[in-house]
Order: C-alpha cells, then structure tokens, then sequence
C-alpha cells in the first residue's frame, strides 16, 4: 500500500521517534554538512523558503549559483514515494516542461546524512502570478495539459489517490478520533460532514467517474515562479493520482463571474494539448471541499511541530472551528449550484 500523508509526527505511542526528534532540531550545522556530502561546497549562507511541510533551504555556493535543499519530514512518505515524485519531476523535464526536478549525485536524487532523507535542486526565482493575468492564465493551462499528458502515460505505483476517502472521511475520523474539535461544535461538524459526502458523491457521479491520472495535485499560485515571460512550476510533493481538475481549479478566484472568465483562459490554453471532459466541471467545489476539510486535519497531524504552533496559532480557538464549519456549509451549498460554464472551443 503507498504511504501516505497521514502520518503524525509521532510513532503510534505518541512518543516522537529518534528521526523525527533530529528533524524538529534540525541546525544550520546539520544542513551546510548534508550539502557538502553530495559534492557541494557551501558559502555558509543560509535562507529559510516558504515550507512547513518539510525543511526548506535556499544555500549559498562556493564560485556557483545557490541550490535549494529539502529536507523530508520523518514518517510522512516512503523512500519509494519520494523516488517515485522525483522520476516524475524528471519525466516532466525531460519533455520540456519548466519544472525545477531535483539534481543528481553519483546517480541518486534522494540523499541521507545521518537521520535525515534531504534533495537538492537548483534555485529559481520568481514572483507568484497575477490571477486577473490572462494571457498567463492560459499559459498555465497548456503547462498543466502537458503535465497531464505524461501523467496519463502509466499510474503511481507509491503514492496515493485524491479521494473523498483519503481526503475527506480520514480527514473527519482523525478531527473525532483525537479530540481536536471543541466538544461543543462536534454535532454540527459531524452534521455538516455528512451533508457534505453527499454532495461530494454526487458531484462525482455527475462527472461520470472521471479518469485518475498523475497530478501536480497541489498546483496553485505559490508553486508557480514567474520571472518575466518565463514560467517555473515547482514542489511536486504532493503528487498522487487524481482528476484533472484538480490541477486548474486553485487558479480561479473571486465570484462566479469572476472565475467565469479564468476558467475559459485556463482551459483555452489546456485544450490546445489535450481534451478536457467538461463534466468535471461537477467537480471543482468538490475539490474545494475535500482540499478544506484535508487542511484543517493536516493541522492537528502537525500540531505537535513547533513550527505548526508558531505559524498557526489561531487552530486551537473555538473561533477557527466556527468558521471552519461555516466554510463547510457553505461548500455544501456550491456544491448544490450548477457548475460553472465553459464554451467548449477546443483545439486538441
């Protein structure tokens, strides 16, 4: 079975295991000697990038440019995952797509220093892009076309599917299981979580058992750099097996008439290399739902990260839990809505 995201930062008996407490310390130290083992020799210059997920690092170089180095978390994916991620980074590359893959040494993209599992990529930088961009809305839909074209050449074999289960319903059992929703709102959440499911299964019989292809899957304006007319995609760490809409919808924003025209744009330049089957425009709020109740779980998973407590400190208040069920029901809502239109033009 592949390993998922689901892990805690613990072992089963709640007791942080030898790896994972290396991790939560790692040092600056543990970082510059890592780079160095795989034939780099560091400057000493550190900068902390945008993770929580992982520890990231942009590292100054000795007579070179930078290089980025990820350090994984303990227990979250299999060595065989994160191969498989990386051999789809390359993949991508290899056909041309503006991806950042991790780097070979001695013939190996995955590298271990004493506890730590860690890659190392070249650094690019970027702006994130503006979504009232068009001509760069479209561009990102032939990027993500052609990222599926590759995707929907052979399955995962060790990472996992976006579904209502892995997503939504282990979502909600771990929120129960442990406690974390204020004792008081757990009848309005385990309401509102069954309307949901619902709607969520309906959704996906309207888009008639969409195809499962391998997906960026976490595709949105952050992990997109643009630095004038070039385009880089990066963090492929949560690559798994999904619909292809899942790629696209975390590029609309705004209302209904908003999202309206950026979804023509997107798919516009998707269609020009590959077909995009109009019923999983059933699934874009679906997607939204499962992506929402996933997030707040991802949370509890973390809490015990003192990373996650010092850039979250508002989960733990009764106030994040009422909104979070007010976003829910409004989700179930959208979900009743009818999709949103697309004037199907495509060139593929």
């Amino acid at each position: 079975m592949p390993q998922s995201d689901n892990e805690t930062v613990t072992n089963e008996a709640g007791i942080a295991d030898d790896a994972t407490l290396a991790y939560l310390g790692l040092q600056p130290d543990d970082i510059l000697d890592a780079v160095d083992s795989v034939g780099y020799e560091s400057d000493g210059r550190l900068l902390a990038l945008n993770s929580y997920e992982n520890r990231v690092y942009r590292v100054g170089i000795e007579d070179g440019p930078p290089v980025v180095t990820k350090f994984y978390r303990p227990s979250r994916w299999s060595d065989a995952a994160i191969l498989e991620e990386h051999e789809f980074a390359i993949e991508l590359a290899d056909a041309d797509i503006p991806i950042v893959p991790p780097i070979r040494h001695a013939g190996a993209t995955l590298h271990f220093h004493g506890p730590f599992r860690f890659s190392v990529s070249n650094f690019r930088g970027g702006r994130t892009p503006e979504l009232d961009d068009m001509e760069l809305l479209r561009q990102l839909g032939r990027l993500v076309a052609r990222i599926h074209r590759c995707g929907e050449t052979r399955p995962f074999m060790h990472r996992p599917t976006l579904d209502i289960e892995s997503f939504g319903l282990r979502s909600r059992d771990y929120l129960l299981d442990h406690g974390v929703i204020p004792t008081d709102l757990e009848p309005a959440y385990t309401s509102i979580c069954d309307h949901l499911f619902d709607g969520i299964r309906g959704c996906y019989a309207r888009a008639g058992e969409p195809q499962h292809l391998r997906l960026h899957a976490d595709f949105h304006p952050s992990n997109v750099l643009v630095t004038g007319n070039v385009v880089h995609i990066v963090d492929l760490d949560d690559t798994r097996m999904g619909p292809a809409a899942q790629d696209l919808w975390m590029f609309l924003s705004g209302d209904r008439n908003e999202q309206t025209p950026q979804l023509e744009e997107l798919l516009e330049g998707y269609t020009e290399f590959r077909n995009f089957d109009a019923r999983e425009l059933h699934l874009i709020e679906a997607l939204r739902t499962l992506r929402i109740m996933h997030y707040a779980a991802w949370l509890a998973r973390r809490w015990l990260d003192p990373a996650f407590q010092r850039a979250f400190p508002w989960f733990d208040s009764n106030r994040y839990w009422d909104e979070h069920i007010l976003a829910l029901r409004e989700q179930a809502a959208l979900m009743e809505e009818s999709p949103l239109a697309w004037n199907v033009t495509g060139n593929y």
